[in-house]
């Protein structure tokens, strides 16, 4: 069964139970959430759902040269139909992208780390208007996955970066990668 828009609703809420703070630069997706239909399909262009994968090894986080956007960022993309859970497309999407291997992977939190909802460029390549995504974060752990053979399509490259640089670079969202909700 594919990702269901009640899945996303669950997964927001939860978060925002954790990180009430957020809750008002939430309001437009939970809004959006609370309305409408078809968050996990890419071709919502009110808002479609996004994952991201925080994979922790010691004191490094693993992140890729993301190729469309020219920036490091934690590996993620969207979720696709054959997807069952939020979760697991995050594996999958962290396993494409970098060519860790799954099985050494332990989910350090059911509860997203961070979710961001923003705007994203057009991208007529793709017949993609100018849109939005909501990103939910999943953090994992490790204690011996090591990059694999990278998805060239879509990344350039994929390595650790210690917590405090990868903070710098990506944002203070990495932070959660190793404090998560209890």
């Amino acid at each position: 069964m594919a990702v269901s828009d009640s899945d996303i609703s669950a997964a927001l809420s939860a978060y925002l139970e954790c990180y009430p703070d957020e809750a008002a630069s939430l309001s437009e997706p939970a809004r959006l959430l609370a309305q409408g239909t078809g968050f996990a399909s890419r071709r919502n262009f009110s808002m479609h759902v996004t994952v991201g994968a925080l994979l922790v090894r010691g004191g490094d986080v693993l992140l890729v040269d993301h190729r469309a956007y020219g920036i490091l960022l934690q590996p993620g993309g969207h979720v696709e139909p054959t997807d069952s859970t939020l979760i697991g497309a995050a594996v999958r999407e962290l396993v494409e992208e970098t060519g860790v291997d799954p099985s050494g992977l332990v989910l350090a939190s059911q509860i997203p780390v961070y979710v961001e909802y923003g705007r994203v460029p057009a991208r007529p390549a793709k017949d993609e208007p100018e849109h939005f995504h909501l990103d939910l974060g999943y953090s994992f752990v490790t204690t011996q996955a090591d990059v694999g053979c990278i998805q060239e399509s879509e990344v350039r490259a994929a390595a650790w970066y210690p917590l405090p640089v990868a903070e710098r670079l990506v944002g203070h969202r990495i932070a959660r990668a190793v404090t998560v909700p209890a």
